[in-house]
């Protein structure tokens, strides 16, 4: 039986928390209550398993799990769990040391200020308070370790503080309650007393009251310490960053100072200064660079992209990070191959949320709302606040290094712009392609405006919860089904119903069963009645219903449902809006009329209760649909609107991707391009605001006895024209009557943003027969549909052809963690604060700038300080952007982890030494030759190697470039330039260049090898270049160029590397050189196993064969340089030749190393601390292999914890064995 040792005393909290999570153990454990033995545990509570020589548990968060967990307490599920474990840990280290803090005092036992602590209290109360709003307890449905664990961490606060706020402190002491009231809480505390105020002891002493002020004094002086180092820590990290920035006085558009000397390392601030303005000011990003005229053919071909337009209110994400590296990467690699290229920057107008940040302005700065303003001043404030705010984005993307045409960017409100789209709507309208109609759309009553599918986010419940709604001062109730009856007509029978919007009842025109449930048919022909009104209801049988869900009867209000929205049309039944455009109920009985929604649910539910045909309600698991930009609850609401017919131009989306005109890329978006197309749902259009491009049809009116009026419904009452006249000059010859008989009333409504930017591509450009089509579309999956598929058909419809030939998508950016990008997990990074750097108070500043609740920041804070404990490091953008090509994976989401982008900041600081090096290694008087001549057969072994992995490097991006293969670019450019240039060639080079002086052949050696340096350093910076452009920039205006005359001004403009002049790739030589590799890494090895630092030793390569002692031979300077040795020895056949003394490794099948340790280290000083190693790790070996071996080891051992023990093991025995290898070697020696 367990035994759990625990304290007697009444107010022992940790004690208590174990002994309220035992009551729910099947078992509980012996309870007692004396110190347990000191060779079991040092403290309580303490929890011996399966008696005394059994594993032991303390400490009581492990006690309390493990508890709980047999009694099935922490939670559901792994991520219950989490949630479970995130609530014990804010407990122990957030609520336990502020309660100890306000109530130690009033119990005598320390001496604090309360005050202060006593504020921290109730600011952490309110969270959870805020936190417990919406649900009865911290995790699931049902009490947890997590309520246990917090209900007893502020236990002794509502036992004995009289808190002043505790009135507002509703939710927590309802919640408390209902825990300590619980019987397993009940049996451990008795009845509790909530908020008993403790009768204060006396006054303290003038000794007491001193020995505090020392005590608050000695805390003061540890946090200025403690701040202090903290921030000495963060200098140190800024020092070890290197932040240099660039003060020569360079004029806007001006080239940068390359004279002056490089500084010591790689600094982003200074190597990113100055260079995006004289790019954009030479014009490099121009398709027209270099060329006579756009419409002279280039036999290298053309390259168009158009950026997905961002919204002119938006600022840049992480999402836009990659979006624009992958776009600007692309960009540039093809203007290297010497294409026409032109990658189209544009901004979209974004109605919606331009319309409500602009609104927010008025209201919040002049009181004033758009309608008091009137429809033309608001524009002309639109227009104002776009010209001073709506160009942040393009600055932004600057900061991003993107190569985008400035001069051609569009915005979607131009007039050149507009004009197209007017054009667009009226020609589609005159086909009969885009309609009128009164059907259900997504409607939002805060902004008064339907809104499409991807402005409507999915918010997922467990069950009942409280949400806020704009325009409620208390939460709404979701996540619950009511069940309620209907009687039918005649008889005391009743039909059983259930829904989880129960107001809409009030709009339902009938009840569905299925067809075949024999449980109704006897109701075929009877109608209902409804409780409310004279309202008689038909039942109707239609397959839709669901005969095992519920009752197997469904309410239909087709004026408020999708699905029962179709089956009032095949049914022909009544359809009844019971809601207005600002969710107030109208054709409704009193009292219900005129409520608003929300407020009619609660009255609803009372009248059926009063009624008696109230039946139950139960959580029920759902989803809500809320705006995106308002955060109000969607409502499907049936409004007259424009539609867009999609099912022929669907048909040709399809059809194009099935026949290979058009390409996705990846392939497993074809499955959702193919359902979406071949089950396309008519388009709305109507977007009921006052920022967009405004609808170009008018309803007519006809003052004429002949022509009776029209309905607003009715599209023979409508007429497009691209003016008022020319509508009414339709409208006239339409109805055979004279224009002036003829009234018009424009649409109030603008046209939907995704139609507004879904011929972006295909008329916003001058030259249309050059960039039409265009060559790639890259952007994230997540708008396949919403723009991709649109453009498509878009560009299908009014052009004929297709407005791109391949299409890109990228994946979704994700955090270490693979979490979502979340601003209530903290976790959503700026991206200009990676390249800048930021502070962890910067983060949280941010944090408290923002929309989220009180709950919500402590969260989001507690997420940043776990993973930017000292805020985010300068990484610099040329890191940023090679991090998200290196991630960007097909097929998979992005983690994204700082830390890796701050290992590519060490990437260019190592490139920028290697640089700095050869160049210095070239010397002044360098002059490269005009063409590399290589193979001449003056090359070293080590210059063919490096040319041919060059040669390799350049075959590998390439295809790489070709498939979309980003991850596949920057490894074979990273394993070229740190692995291969860096970590081998610059150290084989050393010797050679250093043996040059005074000897011809020497010298002959050291220039090839000069050129050899040269050209890679030359291709290594043109590969990189599209990724990592500012460095390589910097770093290509300090070489020399192999010809002044016609050499390329920019690194952005120079011929990318291809495989047909760089064709120097020799399978022969890398194999030679990865055998010599295999031998490096082995003595380096044997170097390290013996703590051979800086002594140089000989090393005896024992051959089993003559080509290999060839190798040898012919590799020697390259073996004894990269392993540090002081000679190397080609040994052929048997160990004669070799020496005794040495340390033995096997590099390969063909080679054996031999290592001279002999007089290069004091062996048995060796021998007697290998042998202590052995004996400690022969003991933790018996140890961990004796837990291991317990028979309820596997059974009570959590699996992550096995999961350890093993490796522990494992790595244990690997020591072991090379310990005892190491000790046999030096006995021989001796």
């Amino acid at each position: 039986m367990d035994s759990l040792y625990v304290s007697s005393h009444p107010d022992d909290f940790k004690s208590l928390l174990a002994l309220v999570a035992s009551e729910f153990c099947p078992s509980p454990p012996r309870v007692i209550t004396e110190e347990p033995p000191k060779q079991l545990a040092k403290s309580r509570p303490a929890l011996v398993i399966g008696g005394s020589e059994a594993a032991v548990l303390t400490g009581p968060s492990a006690v309390a799990w493990y508890l709980a967990w047999q009694g099935k307490r922490t939670g559901a599920g792994a991520q219950q769990e989490s949630q479970v474990w995130q609530w014990l840990s804010f407990a122990e280290n957030e609520v336990i040391p502020i309660s100890c803090s306000v109530v130690f005092p009033l119990l005598g036992l320390v001496g604090v200020d309360k005050k202060v602590f006593e504020a921290e209290l109730i600011r952490v109360l309110k969270a959870l308070d805020k936190s417990l709003e919406p649900q009865t307890f911290l995790v699931g449905e049902t009490l947890s370790l997590a309520d246990i664990a917090v209900a007893m961490a502020v236990l002794l606060p509502f036992k004995y503080v009289s808190l002043s706020d505790r009135k507002s402190l509703v939710n927590v002491s309802r919640w408390f309650v209902t825990c300590v009231n619980q019987p397993q809480f009940l049996k451990v505390l008795g009845r509790i007393s909530l908020f008993y105020l403790f009768a204060v002891g006396p006054p303290k002493t003038e000794a007491q009251l001193k020995k505090e002020a020392k005590k608050r004094e000695k805390m003061e002086k540890f946090q200025q310490k403690k701040q202090m180092e903290e921030k000495k820590k963060q200098q140190q990290t800024q020092t070890e960053l290197g932040v240099i920035t660039y003060s020569i006085p360079t004029p806007a558009g001006e080239k940068k100072d390359v004279i002056s000397p490089l500084p010591d390392s790689y600094s982003p601030q200074y190597v990113e200064a100055a260079w995006y303005p004289w790019w954009e000011n030479q014009g490099f990003f121009k398709p027209e660079y270099g060329r006579k005229s756009l419409s002279e053919p280039n036999p290298r071909g053309i390259f168009m992209m158009c950026i997905p337009p961002p919204n002119v209110t938006g600022s840049l994400h992480l999402g836009h990070a990659l979006t624009n590296a992958i776009q600007d990467c692309l960009t540039r690699w093809h203007r290297m191959r010497g294409e026409t290229t032109l990658w189209n920057p544009g901004c979209d107008h974004a109605g919606i949320a331009t319309q409500v940040v602009v609104e927010k302005k008025l209201m919040r700065e002049r009181g004033l709302s758009r309608h008091d303003l009137g429809r033309e001043k608001f524009i002309e404030e639109v227009w104002k606040w776009k010209n001073e705010k709506g160009d942040r984005i393009y600055h932004q993307l600057k900061k991003l290094g993107s190569s985008l045409d400035w001069e051609r960017a569009c915005f979607t409100m131009d007039p050149k712009l507009s004009y197209a789209v007017q054009e667009a709507f009226i020609r589609m309208h005159e086909e009969g392609v885009i309609y009128r109609s009164k059907r259900l759309v997504n409607w939002s009553c805060t902004l008064n405006s339907a809104i499409s599918d991807i402005e409507v986010d999915k918010k997922e419940l467990n069950g009942r919860t409280l949400l806020p709604v704009p325009g409620y001062k208390e939460k709404v109730e979701f996540g619950v089904l009511v069940s309620f009856s209907y009687k039918i007509e005649g008889s005391d029978e009743e039909v059983i119903v259930a829904t989880t919007r129960i107001e809409t009842m009030l709009g339902d025109t009938a009840v569905a069963v299925h067809p075949s449930d024999p449980r109704y048919q006897h109701l075929k022909g009877k109608t209902i009645i409804h409780p409310f009104c004279d309202r008689k209801m038909p039942v109707v049988f239609d397959e839709f219903v669901d005969i095992n869900f519920g009752t197997g009867a469904v309410k239909i209000t087709p004026a408020h449902d999708h699905n029962d929205y179709e089956v009032g049309v095949r049914h022909n039944l009544a359809f009844i809006n019971i809601l207005d455009e600002n969710g107030y109920l109208i054709n409704v009985p009193p009292p219900f009329l005129g409520l608003k929604r929300f407020d009619a649910r609660k009255a609803v539910l009372q009248a059926l209760k009063d009624r008696g045909q109230f039946k139950e309600i139960k959580d029920n698991p759902m989803v809500v649909p809320v705006c995106s930009r308002s955060k109000d609850i969607v409502e499907p609401l049936l409004k007259p609107q424009w539609y867009v017919d999609c099912t022929e131009m669907g048909k040709q989306a399809a059809d194009a991707v099935r026949d290979g005109r058009l390409k996705i890329i990846p392939d497993h978006h074809l499955k959702t391009w193919f359902n979406w197309m071949d089950n396309i749902r008519d388009w709305c259009i109507s977007r009921q605001l006052w920022w967009g491009h405004r609808i170009p049809a008018y309803f007519i009116t006809v003052d004429h006895s002949s022509v009776k009026p029209g309905e607003d419904t009715d599209g023979h009452y409508w007429v497009s024209g691209r003016s008022e006249e020319e509508a009414r000059e339709k409208a006239a010859k339409r109805f055979n009557v004279s224009s002036e008989r003829i009234s018009l009333r424009q649409d109030e409504d603008v046209l939907d943003t995704w139609f507004s930017s879904g011929e972006t591509v295909s008329v916003n450009i001058e030259d249309l027969n050059v960039f039409y089509p265009g060559t790639l579309l890259e952007t994230g999956h997540d708008i396949l549909f919403f723009w991709v598929a649109r453009m498509v058909m878009m560009g299908l419809k009014l052009t004929g052809k297709l407005p791109f030939r391949e299409v890109y998508l990228h994946a979704v950016v994700r955090d270490a963690h693979g979490r979502k990008m979340s601003k209530s997990l903290g976790n959503v990074i700026d991206p200009l604060d990676v390249i800048t750097g930021i502070s962890l108070e910067g983060l949280h500043n941010q944090l408290t700038d923002s929309n989220l609740d009180p709950l919500e920041i402590e969260k989001a804070k507690q997420g940043q300080k776990s993973d930017y404990p000292s805020g985010i490091p300068e990484c610099g953008t040329d890191a940023l952007r090679f991090a998200l090509c290196a991630y960007t994976s097909q097929g998979r989401d992005i983690n994204l982890d700082v830390n890796r982008i701050l290992g590519y900041r060490h990437f260019c600081n190592k490139l920028w030494n290697a640089v700095k090096f050869a160049m210095k290694a070239l010397g002044e008087n360098f002059a490269p030759l005009e063409k590399s001549q290589v193979g001449n057969g003056a090359e070293s072994v080590s210059d063919r190697w490096i040319l041919s992995r060059l040669s390799a490097a350049v075959v590998l991006c390439a295809s790489g470039f070709e498939a979309y293969d980003f991850p596949g670019i920057t490894t074979a450019i990273y394993n070229f330039w740190l692995y291969e240039l860096c970590d081998v060639y610059l150290e084989c080079v050393k010797p050679v260049l250093s043996r040059s002086d005074g000897d011809s052949d020497a010298q002959s050696q050291a220039d090839v090898c000069r050129q050899t340096l040269y050209t890679c350093l030359d291709v290594g910076l043109r590969l990189l270049s599209p990724i990592m452009p500012f460095v390589t920039e910097e770093l290509f205006q300090r070489l020399p160029r192999r010809s002044t005359k016609d050499s390329p001004p920019s690194i952005s403009v120079t011929s990318y590397p291809e495989s047909s002049e760089f064709c120097w790739h020799s399978e022969v030589v890398d194999a030679e050189m990865e055998f010599v590799m295999t031998v490096v890494r082995t003595i380096r090895s044997l170097r390290a196993d013996y703590n051979l630092t800086k002594t140089r030793a000989d090393c005896y390569l024992q051959c089993i064969d003559s080509e290999s002692t060839c190798l040898v031979q012919k590799y020697s300077l390259q073996l004894q340089t990269l392993s540090y040795s002081q000679a190397i020895h080609a040994v052929c056949g048997t160990d004669a030749a070799i020496p005794q003394g040495c340390a033995v490794a096997i590099a390969s099948d063909k080679c054996t190393v031999h290592l001279m340790l002999k007089g290069l280290i004091d062996i048995e000083k060796e021998v007697a601390k290998l042998t202590a190693k052995k004996g400690e790790l022969v003991k933790q070996m018996d140890k961990l292999s004796e837990k291991m071996a317990k028979n309820d080891y596997r059974e009570k051992v959590p699996i992550k914890v096995q999961e350890m023990d093993a490796e522990k093991l494992r790595q244990s025995q690997t020591e072991l064995q090379k310990a005892i290898e190491a000790i046999e070697n030096f006995k021989r020696m001796m």
